[in-house]
């Protein structure tokens, strides 16, 4: 492996220089462009101090930025935030307040499911919600701000579950939008009160009350910095793993991102200075524009770079919300199946836990899924459920669970030593052993077990209505390929350099197939994606309408086909390699 062996580097790993920066962020909001400029800056000069190499892209991205919003119902005004991509409306919009409870479970969720949000009545919002304000209880996401539009709502508002405001975004569109996403972008004015101002404006709704809501927003193209820390391999230099997260934030936004800037920062002067032991490159970025941009900074990075991604990737490992309080526990350990082995062996040699994986949300700044590369971590560490059901906290999507996440007490005393130190070295030994092993660490077996199960769902559900086995016998032949693959590796029959590039192309196939619909290059909406997407209407076959179960049905067909067809083509891969 080198003059290190793994754990002599892993011990290098310290605080000083990671919490430095921690500290320096708590007291610098890093959401107006001005502001995260200064901090991109900021992180390329620690890097040179440190005598990494640094590039400081400065692309032009297109950003909605919040400024100020209320709600005014009878004579009280009451606090708000808009989410990033509401609409700018600063004279307000006047309307009916309609009161629409939602289901506990949605509160967080990104699935464009009226059904999931509301229940039955979901599927009667139409009429009562056209040309008035829906008020409901969650957060002013993406999927309940289209489906408010489609029912013909002039206004959202969107009711917290505590004492705090969270800020957010509520467009569905991925990263800065092309001219088929534009006609996505919200068009109403979307806000987020807290509970108390809530539970005020739901006894407005009951007498028949109006409201008045106000966003402020600044809306336009900016130039942002992305720094990117560039660590050379010393065999495979054209290979990379990409390691990445986001350093804007909401306010000063210590556990969301802070912490895992800091993070990063810290693995790039460790691995800087063992060079000399990685096989591969690493190339580290910090991303703008994942707040007010919708992950703008990783999607111009995608967009730009796609053909080096494309061709020496060989994985993107993301970095948010490591290191917060009292975040113990890994049993929400986001990961795709073929990366679940890695993971799970260096979780438990580092922390002695084994983790329990998540599918990857279609969120976060997994802007690679149309590229093909294999992803693991988005949030890592996260609180014990008994720890938070103890403290009251209700779910949230960052800060190790807890609820100062996107607000204003997201502060220094959310970030924690101890804890900070053990998530940068899982982080660093994944990075590490992506880095440095002879045959990629990819178990695509794992996947071909998630796609039997996904598939013995999903014909449970549709039954006889549509048949599902042809894609079922393709997995299974393509499962026995990737045996004789491994068994070759195994044997020495295979060489190292057949198994990477076997493995690599594997996932520009799979990881599209299990992740989008859109074609390669091109990025989905940012709502829920279902595993294997294209058959999901195979679910709801039996709920369709009578005159339009045959549209239904040819679009499963169809479906299928694809997802045959590119089972074949990893096979054919496979298959081509061995003779």
């Amino acid at each position: 492996m080198g003059r290190n062996t793994e754990s002599e580097i892993i011990k290098q790993a310290g605080l000083e220089t990671a919490w430095e920066l921690v500290e320096t962020f708590s007291g610098m909001p890093r959401w107006r462009p001005d502001d995260v400029n200064m901090a991109g800056d900021l992180i390329a000069d620690r890097l040179r101090t440190l005598g990494v190499p640094v590039t400081v892209h400065r692309p032009l991205v297109y950003l909605s930025v919040p400024q100020d919003a209320s709600v005014t119902a009878g004579d009280v005004t009451h606090r708000a935030k808009p989410p990033s991509s509401a609409a700018h409306c600063p004279d307000g919009v006047t309307g009916e307040l309609v009161y629409v409870p939602s289901q506990k479970a949605s509160l967080r969720s990104y699935t464009k499911d009226a059904i999931a949000f509301f229940g039955d009545e979901g599927a009667n919002l139409g009429g009562r919600l056209k040309g008035r304000i829906l008020l409901t209880e969650g957060f002013g996401n993406p999927a309940l701000t289209a489906l408010a539009e489609e029912w013909g709502a002039i206004g959202l508002i969107a009711i917290n579950p505590g004492v705090d405001i969270h800020w957010g975004t509520c467009t569905t569109i991925w990263g800065t939008p092309d001219l088929d996403d534009l006609p996505r972008k919200p068009k109403i004015p979307v806000v987020s009160v807290n509970k108390d101002s809530g539970t005020a404006l739901i006894s407005e709704a009951g007498q028949g009350g109006t409201a008045t809501i106000r966003t402020v927003m600044e809306e336009g193209w900016f130039e942002q910095a992305v720094p990117v820390a560039e660590i050379p391999g010393s065999t495979d230099t054209d290979s990379f793993v990409l390691l990445h997260g986001h350093y804007d934030s909401w306010d000063v936004g210590v556990g969301d991102n802070a912490t895992g800037d800091a993070t990063m920062l810290e693995i790039a002067r460790v691995l800087w200075a063992n060079r000399g032991d990685l096989r591969r490159s690493v190339r580290i970025a910090w991303w703008p524009g994942h707040s007010t941009g919708r992950y703008a900074g990783s999607t111009w990075f995608a967009d730009h770079f796609a053909q080096e991604l494309d061709e020496h990737c060989v994985a993107q490992v993301n970095c948010d919300s490591p290191g917060c309080r009292w975040a113990t526990s890994y049993h929400q350990t986001t990961c795709m199946a073929e990366m679940q082995p890695l993971v799970q062996s260096v979780i438990e040699q580092v922390a002695g836990q084994t983790p329990i994986f998540k599918r990857p949300n279609q969120a976060g700044d997994y802007s690679f899924n149309n590229i093909g590369l294999s992803s693991f971590y988005m949030l890592s560490s996260t609180m014990p459920d008994e720890s938070r059901a103890e403290k009251g906290y209700y779910a949230v999507s960052g800060c190790g669970g807890n609820i100062a996440w996107h607000t204003e007490n997201d502060t220094l005393e959310i970030a924690d030593k101890e804890v900070l130190l053990r998530d940068i070295r899982i982080y660093l030994l994944s990075v590490l052993r992506l880095a440095q092993s002879e045959i990629l660490p990819v178990d695509w077996r794992m996947l071909m077990a998630e796609f039997t199960t996904t598939l013995s769902d999903y014909q449970a559900e549709c039954g006889e209505d549509f048949d599902l086995t042809a894609a079922v016998q393709s997995v299974a032949m393509l499962d026995a390929a990737l045996e004789r693959l491994d068994t070759g590796i195994a044997a020495g029959t295979v060489t190292a350099a057949t198994a990477n590039a076997v493995r690599q192309d594997l996932a520009r196939i799979l990881v599209p197939l299990n992740y989008t619909r859109a074609p390669r290059f091109v990025h989905d909406p940012a709502i829920t994606c279902p595993p294997l997407p294209m058959l999901d209407v195979a679910l709801n076959l039996s709920g369709q309408d009578e005159g339009m179960q045959g549209f239904a049905l040819t679009q499963a067909l169809r479906a299928r086909n694809r997802v045959v067809a590119e089972l074949r083509a990893a096979r054919k891969t496979i298959e081509t390699a061995l003779g």
